[in-house]
């Protein structure tokens, strides 16, 4: 008989690291050139605002998932509390989601890569890391742990290392010939919020692209050795790491550089320190930006594995994909996802200029459905319990249910807001265009499932 069952081989620190690493990716060193060409230096609010709408959504799925660990995740909770149908099309959205994702992801390391080596086709870039990340992701689930933990930990400590840099090239011109560059560039160029607050607002939908892929820790809880006491470390670490990676990287970027040159030919980070003359230092980080997208890919591939084969096991997905390796990976959705990323192989041929813009709002739309639909159960899931359940939960979300309402007017806002643009709206109609898809599948997989 053929192994279903996953084997818990990551820990704490593998855990940690993998919140960091999906936080820290595309969105970050590519996709904030958009957020700051909308919002100006304003966009350092649209991230203190979307940091703490992410954080309302990580608090709710680390309740259910210390209270109920599932590879699953989210899709099993909304199965569990919200019935079959919301589980079937969360788990699919998710699915779709992340490959989206990480075809911007694979574009993106084409685009890096093509800073070194201009000649060469970024395609064959493309292929190359979807043949390397599949053969990490077909190893063990350890293996695949150690290889996120040292990637995230290089990103995570250069980008601190630059914070630190820019901020003595800021206040003492260390590197600029001795000409400190202050922080004038925030407001000198048609002021704070040079686009005004609407700026800010429209900004928003780019930003939340940016913290596509946090939920990936519900989906750890199936395979940590302790998701009790890994999930909630993990979680915490949240507002301090969006206040750092984000608001301190972007601020030190937006005082060096004015903000209405940061371009989007290559990422923001290359393009600030070639400005300032610092060769190496550009070559530095284009390798971070490089190790930022490998682990992102690394995570992608890792995130929909593990829920198409929690999806299989309950008859939302092919049975395929609920077969395991005897080193406990499921195999044949890496190689599912493997051909699937390959389509960003052939994207690359097509690149028109707005690609990555639209790849990320409908990555957008489908990442705020999937995070909606993890606070909806958050709140289906409390009426279950008793009074005296509620104060025995272990990672009790600050607020409870309230928070959650708060989390889900956001979000609704979000994808107002990706209807707005001409640009981002074809998204909207595509990501409706696949709920639809999704509730005429659904018909046959009931009928199947009845069988």
């Amino acid at each position: 008989m053929t192994s279903t069952t996953l084997k818990k081989g990551l820990s704490t620190r593998h855990i940690r690291f993998m919140a960091l690493g999906s936080a820290i990716g595309t969105g970050l060193f590519y996709g904030s050139a958009d957020a700051i060409r909308m919002a100006g230096p304003g966009v350092l609010l649209a991230y203190l605002v979307g940091g703490v709408a992410a954080y309302i959504i990580m608090r709710a799925l680390g309740e259910m998932s210390v209270n109920n660990p599932q590879a699953s995740s989210f899709s099993r909770y909304a199965r569990d509390y919200l019935g079959p149908l919301s589980g079937y099309i969360t788990g699919w959205t998710y699915c779709f989601e992340i490959l989206i994702v990480a075809i911007a992801d694979v574009t993106a390391f084409g685009i890096y890569m093509g800073v070194w080596f201009p000649d060469v086709p970024h395609w064959i870039w493309v292929l190359s890391v979807v043949l390397i990340i599949g053969a990490i992701n077909l190893a063990t689930v350890k293996v695949f742990g150690e290889v996120e933990f040292w990637l995230s930990l290089f990103k995570v400590a250069t980008i601190i290392l630059m914070i630190v840099a820019g901020i003595g090239i800021i206040f003492w011109g260390i590197g600029n010939g001795g000409q400190a560059t202050g922080i004038s560039n925030l407001w000198t160029n048609g002021g704070f919020l040079p686009n005004g607050w609407i700026g800010v607002v429209l900004s928003l939908q780019v930003v939340m692209f940016a913290f596509g892929g946090i939920e990936i820790i519900g989906i750890t809880a199936g395979e940590a050795k302790d998701p009790q006491v890994s999930i909630p470390r993990a979680i915490n670490t949240v507002p301090l790491r969006i206040l750092v990676f984000y608001v301190g990287t972007l601020f030190v970027i937006m005082s060096i550089y004015p903000w209405n040159q940061v371009g989007t030919n290559g990422s923001p980070f290359v393009l600030t320190f070639q400005h300032m003359g610092i060769a190496a230092a550009a070559t530095i980080l284009n390798f971070v930006v490089i190790t930022a997208s490998l682990s992102a890919i690394n995570s992608d591939v890792f995130g929909v594995g593990r829920m198409l084969h929690g999806m299989a096991e309950q008859g939302h997905a092919p049975k395929v994909f609920a077969t395991v390796s005897r080193k406990g990976i499921p195999w044949v959705t890496v190689v599912a996802m493997m051909l699937a990323m390959l389509a960003a192989v052939y994207l690359n041929y097509l690149m028109p200029e707005k690609v990555f813009l639209v790849i990320a709002s409908l990555a957008t739309f489908a990442t705020v459905w999937v995070w909606i639909m993890i606070l909806i159960s958050q709140i289906a899931f409390r009426r279950t319990l008793t009074p005296e359940q509620k104060k025995a939960l272990k990672f009790a979300m600050p607020g409870g249910s309230a928070t959650a309402v708060v989390g889900i007017l956001f979000l609704a806002f979000v994808i107002g807001l990706i209807g707005y643009f001409p640009d981002t709206r074809v998204s909207l109609y595509v990501g409706i265009g696949w709920i639809v898809l999704l509730l005429v599948s659904w018909q046959w997989v009931k009928r199947k499932t009845a069988d």
